[in-house]
C-alpha cells in the first residue's frame, strides 16, 4: 500500500509541475479550432515526455529509499556493513567515480540495485538475503555490477531515450488522432470524440512498441554491467555470482526499480520483448564468451 501511495503521489506532483512549467514557459494550446499547432504540440510531448522521465531520475535516490525501505549506512555498526561500504568505496574508486551511498534494504530476495542522476552522486543497495545466501567473492561481483551500472551512466541514459519515446508517442498519438478526426470522420471544426477515442488507441499501441525500444537498451546495458563487474571483482566472480542468482530464481523488484536491479523475471516468447533483464543463462554465456 505504501508504494502503490508513494507511486501514485509521486506522478501527479510530476503532472503538476509540468502543468506549471507549461503555463511559465507561455506554451500555447496545441489544439486550435483550425487543427493542431504542431509547434506547441512538440513542445508539449517533449515537456511532458522529458520532464517525467528527468524528474522521476532526479529522485530516484528518494523514491528508492523510500519504497523498498532502504538504510543507508552512515557509521558501518558491524564488520559485515564494514565490508560493504569499504567494498563500494574500492569498487568506486576503481571505476573513477564518486562514492556511492551505500544501504541495505530487508528483503528475503537476493538483489541489489543503483539509481541516482549523478555517477559522482549515486545509491548502491543490496538486500539482506543477498548478503546472506551469497559468498563474499560472489556479493563483491554483484556489488561491481552496479558499480559499473553508475559508471557507465545507465540511468541517466535511460531516462533520456526513455524521454525521446516518451516525446515520440505524445506527438505521434495526437497527429493520428487529428488526421482520423479530419479525414475519416471529416470534422471541420474543433475535435469530436474520433480525436480522443484514435489518439488514446494510438497512444496505447505506439507505448507498447516504444516500451520495446526502452527494454531492449535495458537488457543490452546488463551485459555491459556484467563485463564491467567482471573487471572490477573478476570474471570467474561474475560468472559464479551469475550462476547463484540463476539457482535462486530472484524475484524482480518492483516495477519502478526493475530495470536497475541485478535481476529480472524470466519470460518467454513475446514476453521476452518486454524484459528489462537478458535470462541468467544468455548473460553467462556471454561473459564466458569475453577474451
Amino acid at each position: 500500500m505504501k508504494r502503490i501511495f508513494l507511486f501514485l503521489a509521486t506522478n501527479m506532483a510530476i503532472v503538476l509541475v509540468l502543468s506549471l512549467t507549461m503555463r511559465v514557459l507561455g506554451v500555447e494550446p496545441y489544439l486550435t479550432a483550425n487543427g493542431l499547432n504542431l509547434t506547441s504540440l512538440l513542445i508539449f510531448a517533449a515537456v511532458m515526455g522529458f520532464g517525467g522521465s528527468l524528474i522521476s531520475l532526479a529522485i530516484s535516490k528518494w523514491m528508492a529509499k523510500k519504497s523498498m525501505g532502504v538504510r543507508v549506512i552512515e557509521s558501518p555498526s558491524s564488520s559485515k556493513e564494514f565490508w560493504l561500504v569499504e567494498t563500494v568505496k574500492k569498487y568506486a574508486a576503481d571505476a573513477g567515480i564518486g562514492m556511492p551511498e551505500v544501504g541495505i534494504f530487508d528483503s528475503p530476495d537476493v538483489n541489489a540495485f543503483a539509481t541516482g542522476m549523478n555517477k559522482n552522486n549515486a545509491l548502491v543497495a543490496v538486500s539482506s538475503g543477498l548478503l546472506n545466501a551469497m559468498t563474499k567473492e560472489e556479493a563483491e561481483a554483484v556489488i561491481g555490477h552496479e558499480i559499473a551500472h553508475v559508471a557507465n551512466g545507465d540511468m541517466v541514459t535511460l531516462a533520456l531515450i526513455q524521454g525521446v519515446v516518451n516525446t515520440f508517442v505524445m506527438f505521434l498519438s495526437r497527429v493520428i488522432g487529428h488526421t482520423v478526426d479530419r479525414v475519416v470522420f471529416k470534422n471541420e471544426n474543433g475535435h469530436g470524440p474520433a480525436f480522443w477515442v484514435t489518439m488514446i488507441i494510438a497512444e496505447l499501441v505506439l507505448g507498447v512498441l516504444a516500451s520495446i525500444i526502452v527494454m531492449w537498451f535495458s537488457r543490452q546495458r546488463e551485459f555491459r554491467a556484467d563485463r564491467g563487474g567482471a573487471s572490477l571483482a573478476g570474471k570467474g566472480a561474475m560468472i559464479a555470482a551469475l550462476e547463484r542468482l540463476n539457482s535462486l530464481h530472484p524475484a524482480p523488484l518492483p516495477e519502478k526499480m526493475a530495470a536497475f536491479g541485478i535481476a529480472g523475471g524470466g519470460a518467454s516468447g513475446l514476453k521476452r520483448l518486454f524484459m528489462t533483464h537478458p535470462p541468467l543463462e544468455e548473460r553467462i554465456a556471454a561473459l564466458r564468451a569475453v577474451q
